[in-house]
């Protein structure tokens, strides 16, 4: 068979993308296939390629989910590559993204079993309201907003997480009620469209605009900029966008596992991934 579009047993939340995504694949002769990667009855072998898509729950899993991608690798042929599946699987990979100069959500990483408070970071960051959520998540898995007036609750939050992974503790920007956050998705080598997205915290449900976005000019560019830092091959990436303190965009998250793509809102970008799979395919 040809594509394997990957999904998990059970799913965290709606994916809107597989219905549309499969349809098209068919319509232009490939052969393909929904299955789960938690599925253990699935032989890998079967596919020439795939695909992840809705791979969701991998967070309460990940060294399982990398072993699993792993072995997907050696029979077949894992988009996005299984060195990018491993580094943007973690959210360090946002550090690394400062280190080369992008702007980012002001954030720091807690390793797993720091002593280090949340008091003791908003007090040498000046940060009055602060994002508490694991380094390794997916929507908004034990994610919480929290500040000065609630930091007792916060300390709570951030030491349950910190006694079993990493964490992120990251500036919360008032921006992402107003403007909004901007998901830019990126497909074979350009952007294609934009949703905006609204703030979602634990227990919430995604909310994304119906149609797509405009994109704006340091939207993009910065959207750019952040996907040419990543030195491996790529398929499909999302960049994460909202204004930062000064105004100027930041990254939020660089989304290169299993990001909506947000195909309902905009056919040319489905065209265009179903155009990239067969031109993979015919390699």
């Amino acid at each position: 068979m040809d594509i394997a579009l990957v999904t998990c047993v059970e799913l965290p939340d709606p994916d809107r993308d597989m219905a549309p995504l499969e349809a098209a694949v068919r319509a232009a002769g490939l052969s393909c296939a929904v299955v789960a990667w938690d599925d253990p009855s699935v032989d890998w072998s079967r596919f020439r390629l795939t695909l992840l898509r809705a791979t969701w729950n991998y967070p309460l899993m990940r060294d399982a989910f990398l072993d699993w991608a792993a072995r997907v690798d050696a029979v077949s042929r894992l988009w996005n590559p299984l060195a990018l599946v491993r580094w943007s699987s973690h959210k360090r990979y946002l550090l690394d993204l400062e280190a080369r100069g992008i702007p980012i959500t002001p954030t720091v990483l807690v390793p797993q079993g720091s002593g280090l408070t949340l008091g003791e970071i908003v007090d040498a960051r000046g940060w009055d309201e602060v994002v508490v959520k694991p380094a390794v998540s997916a929507g908004s898995y034990r994610t919480i907003r929290t500040s000065l007036t609630r930091l007792r609750q916060g300390e709570e939050h951030l030491r349950d997480l910190v006694a079993e992974r990493d964490v992120l503790v990251q500036r919360y920007l008032p921006s992402v009620e107003g403007p909004g956050e901007r998901a830019i998705v990126w497909i074979d080598g350009a952007l294609t469209h934009a949703v905006r997205k609204s703030p979602r915290f634990e227990g919430d449900r995604e909310q994304v605009s119906p149609m797509a976005m405009s994109i704006a000019p340091a939207e993009a560019a910065l959207a750019e900029r952040a996907l040419a830092t990543v030195d491996m091959p790529m398929l499909y990436g999302r960049v994460d966008v909202a204004p930062g303190p000064d105004g100027r965009p930041v990254v939020m998250e660089l989304e290169l596992v299993e990001p909506s793509l947000f195909f309902p809102q905009s056919p040319a970008a489905l065209d265009r991934m179903v155009r990239a799979l067969a031109r993979e395919l015919a390699r």
